[in-house]
């Protein structure tokens, strides 16, 4: 009697799990992830939640459209065992490929509202390659939802399991129960993402964290230590005029891309692209920094070489530039007027840079550095000494120095 008593209890309490350990984690997704900033890291803690509440995922992935210079999307993929989730990111195009259009992420994209396929008995097909893969890796089912963001952004869910058969009933409603809660946590930190990538790129890595640390009033700022490189391109004008709109475009983000890559590389900070040029600092609390930004202008010319090796080829006469190098005090932070803000640096020493890159065309040496930054940098014996020229609007000439020519 006591063992039947007992058996009858154990199976009441069972009919009522799923809906408690559904709701300790749609609690857990709502009320304690708020302190983790990354998605990747909820997912992954969200499906050992899963698995430790009986629901069989082998595999979960997240699919999002992001607002990125360079990727159209990214994917997030856990597998049972893994740690940590990997990371995929898809460059402009690849959603105009098969493999793409013939995914079920492209079905969901399409207006699917469910795409779900058992494995175990799947026919060899080469339409069905995505889901061999699955099947080979040893899952017997797959489904994918759409998480509907706000302003008709849809992106992707997906679940997959190992449990011979699939999924159970149960499985699927509780996981489908899961969907407005996931949506809600990851479009917060999606939106994130997107705004923090969207001020790296059009104000760059520094001031973007400056920028959302709060650094948003006018005037608001501070003065740092900085070698300065303020870089033009030559005859843009009469290019501009001549060439086609697309042509000029293009050769253009040819020209930034040469020029920018190795500031950046070298831990250089892109503040502003000024039509064909651009303000770049290397902050002096990098104790080599002046040696980054000479580096950073080899670099350049390097790959400006290649590409007016390119512009010869077609018949066109090659790109011309001019930087200029100085080093001091400027002020970095926020200036405009009330409702729109630049985030730059100003001040004596940004002139100086500003001046030299000029003298660039008197002179007819693409690269001027001053006095104070070859001394600062330790490289007097490596460049050429111009001597000492006056530069508008400053007081006192400026010795100046360039590279020795080739």
């Amino acid at each position: 009697m006591s063992s039947l008593l007992n058996k009858v209890v154990i199976a009441e309490a069972d009919d009522g799990v799923w809906p408690i350990r559904r709701r300790r984690i749609l609690d857990w997704l709502v009320n304690e992830t708020r302190g983790e900033r990354f998605i990747d890291n909820i997912l992954v803690e969200m499906c050992e939640k899963l698995l430790s509440a009986g629901v069989p995922v082998a595999r979960a992935t997240l699919h999002f459209r992001v607002n990125h210079p360079q990727w159209v999307g990214a994917r997030l993929l856990w597998k049972e065992g893994l740690t940590e989730a990997k990371i995929d990111t898809f460059a402009y195009g690849v959603e105009n490929t098969p493999e793409f259009l013939t995914s079920p992420i492209n079905a969901i994209h399409q207006g699917a509202e469910e795409v779900r396929r058992l494995l175990e008995n799947l026919a060899d097909s080469s339409e069905d390659s995505f889901y061999q893969e699955l099947r080979d890796g040893g899952l017997t089912e797959y489904i994918a939802w759409p998480l509907e963001h706000t302003f008709g952004k849809r992106h992707v869910a997906t679940f997959s399991t190992s449990r011979p058969g699939g999924f159970a009933s149960e499985h699927i409603d509780f996981l489908r129960d899961l969907l407005p809660a996931l949506t809600l946590v990851s479009e917060i930190r999606l939106k994130n993402i997107i705004a923090r990538t969207l001020l790296q790129t059009y104000v760059g890595p520094h001031a973007s964290e400056q920028i959302l640390a709060g650094v948003t009033t006018r005037g608001s700022g501070a003065t740092v230590g900085a070698a300065i490189m303020i870089c033009d391109l030559r005859d843009f004008t009469a290019i501009s005029d001549l060439w086609p709109r697309d042509d000029v475009i293009h050769l253009l983000n040819d020209y930034f891309d040469a020029m920018s890559d190795p500031i950046e590389r070298h831990g250089g900070e892109i503040l502003k692209f000024m039509g064909d040029g651009l303000l770049a600092i290397f902050p002096l609390s990098k104790e080599t920094a002046c040696l980054d930004l000479l580096q950073a202008i080899r670099e350049g010319q390097a790959l400006m070489a290649e590409l007016n090796d390119q512009h010869v080829r077609m018949g066109r006469d090659p790109l011309r530039y001019g930087v200029g190098v100085h080093v001091g005090d400027v002020m970095y932070g926020n200036i405009g007027s009330r409702r729109r803000l630049d985030f730059t640096v100003i001040g004596p020493a940004v002139n100086v840079a500003s001046r030299l890159e000029t003298l660039t065309k008197e002179v007819k040496r693409p690269v001027l550095l001053s006095r104070a930054f070859v001394e600062m940098a330790d490289c007097a014996k490596d460049m050429d000494s111009l001597g000492t020229f006056p530069l508008r609007g400053l007081g006192e000439p400026v010795d100046v120095f360039a590279f020795p020519e080739q």
